[in-house]
């Protein structure tokens, strides 16, 4: 089994990434990398919590009910994962990609790049 540090380690590589994304204006994957990062650390959690067997999914909000870390978000941070969520999959199929190209700008890139991180701080907070 994957240690929580695994995943915490991936999250990070993956905001990491976001970055060099939003640097170089590859707006459709700044959106899927920060919602790896944030799937990562959720799957952290879950190590953490003692749990052996981590979902096989990219669903943001069955991770945070997994980790138990859902009763503590607050109402943006599960707006976020909200807004999140079509990012992963959804954003590979042509008639969701240019939808998606449509809203994500650099400044709105910016901004969720901005939330992952702090998002990503709180949930390894609560280590």
């Amino acid at each position: 089994m994957a240690s929580k540090e695994y995943w915490f380690d991936l999250a990070e590589y993956d905001l990491i990434t976001a970055k060099a994304m939003l640097e170089t204006e590859r707006l459709l994957y700044v959106g899927f990398m920060c919602h790896q990062a944030i799937e990562k650390a959720l799957k952290g959690f879950c190590v953490l919590r003692g749990m052996e067997k981590i979902p096989y999914t990219h669903n943001l909000l069955l991770l945070a009910e997994k980790s138990s870390l859902i009763d503590t978000l607050n109402d943006d941070q599960m707006d976020f994962i909200d807004f999140l969520q079509p990012l992963n999959i959804e954003a590979r199929y042509p008639d969701v990609k240019q939808k998606l190209l449509d809203v994500l700008t650099v400044e709105k890139c910016s901004e969720i790049y901005s939330l992952t991180e702090e998002f990503l701080k709180w949930i390894k907070e609560r280590q």
